[in-house]
């Protein structure tokens, strides 16, 4: 029985078969037909409206863009790079043809893109672009039978962003892109948004743009360069609670965190261009400088002050030997101005000790570092404070549209 069923389905097919093969060959046939009809006598140098007059001799182009993937933003070069399908439309009255093969829309051979008129549009932001071509030209071009042309092409690019950096790294950039045509004036041709308004130029050439807006993610700066820097300026506090005499430590410490804080921040200017105006991150690396250099010109002073004493203990004893041991006595007016040069006894332990002690040099110095362990860690909170919410409240400054 199942030997029967295959013998009848077999010569069912068989019978049939060249019939189907005859109405493929049909439509086939058909489409070779109907596609040589709709380019005899086409001629893709002129424009679809070339013999009318006035305002309908221009030919309105709608352009579309699917952005596939922005994959490179470059500060230093001032440029992004994108890939996008970039999409046009517009009716060519040449290409009407009658829907006899019941086809939504014919969607042409590769071999055929290069048959058809399509507009000069290039993009004025362009660096260099390229279409894709694997594994096959990435174009698409559809007609429909009211003569519309539907063309979709594959673009990769690098485009200029002519950037403000002032807020930079908490900054927010706008970067156009144009699309204009190279050769037809608005008097022929026109474009506009598939769902926009139309944006002209100022040149009176049809052209449409948009803008992109880049919003920095700076966690990267907040770790590479914040938070080492706020702990270089916190190092460099540690020079305070060393003792005024410990100078070899304290001259290693505030060289060292000077050095660190100005390679650094070299280095976070190293990706940057060179632009006139000040950048968020050179406030910040400027102040961070300014505090660890403080930092060492207050260690400065405290070790002249701790070292006045010694200095004039041997004032003293030169002055007493060439004296015969004897104190030498000094003008009132010298005990006026602070000078030690008043008068002591000889004798160890007498009143030589309280006399040095109304200078006050080791003590002022240690006085001034024990000011600085609360100065410079409450100045550094305010600077902080008003740095982030200046550049955190504000809005963003748009200076390159």
């Amino acid at each position: 029985m199942a030997k029967i069923l295959l013998c009848v389905s077999t010569f069912v097919f068989l019978q049939f078969l060249p019939q189907i093969k005859g109405q493929n060959l049909t439509e086939d046939m058909n489409m070779s037909t109907l596609l040589t009809k709709i380019f005899d006598g086409y001629d893709k140098k002129l424009s679809p409206n070339y013999n009318k007059a006035g305002t309908d001799r221009v030919v309105e182009v709608t352009i579309n863009i699917y952005i596939i993937s922005m994959f490179s933003i470059s500060e230093i070069d001032m440029d992004f790079s994108l890939s996008m399908f970039l999409r046009e439309r517009w009716k060519d009255e040449r290409l009407v043809y009658d829907d006899v093969l019941n086809l939504t829309r014919l969607e042409l051979d590769p071999s055929l893109f290069d048959s058809i008129w399509v507009p000069d549009l290039f993009i004025i932001t362009e660096k260099f672009s390229e279409f894709h071509e694997v594994t096959v030209p990435n174009k698409m071009v559809h007609i429909y039978p009211d003569g519309t042309v539907q063309y979709s092409a594959r673009v990769t690019g690098s485009f200029f962003c002519v950037m403000n950096l002032r807020r930079y790294p908490f900054d927010t950039q706008i970067c156009k892109m144009e699309f204009e045509s190279y050769g037809q004036t608005t008097k022929n041709l026109r474009f506009k948004w598939s769902n926009e308004p139309l944006t002209m130029g100022k040149v009176a050439f049809p052209c449409v743009g948009l803008k992109f807006v880049l919003e920095r993610n700076y966690a990267y700066h907040i770790i590479q360069i914040y938070v080492p820097s706020i702990l270089i300026v916190i190092l460099s506090w540690v020079n305070f609670w060393l003792d005024c005499t410990s100078v070899p430590g304290r001259v290693s410490l505030a060289l060292l965190t000077v050095l660190t804080m100005t390679t650094q921040s070299s280095g976070a200017r190293s990706n940057l261009p060179r632009v006139s105006y000040i950048k968020a991150i050179d406030v910040w690396m400027a102040a961070c400088l300014t505090f660890v250099f403080l930092g060492l010109l207050e260690f400065a002073y405290v070790n002249v002050q701790s070292r006045v004493l010694n200095r004039r203990k041997s004032v003293i004893q030169f002055m007493r030997h060439q004296n015969g041991g004897k104190s030498p006595s000094i003008p009132s007016s010298d005990a006026t101005n602070g000078s030690i040069y008043n008068e002591c006894s000889d004798s160890e332990g007498s009143k030589c000790s309280p006399c040095f002690k109304t200078l006050k040099g080791l003590e002022r110095g240690r006085a001034i570092d024990k000011v600085s362990r609360v100065v410079f860690p409450c100045t550094f909170l305010i600077f902080n404070i008003f740095y982030w919410i200046y550049y955190f409240s504000g809005t963003s400054e748009a200076d390159n549209e």
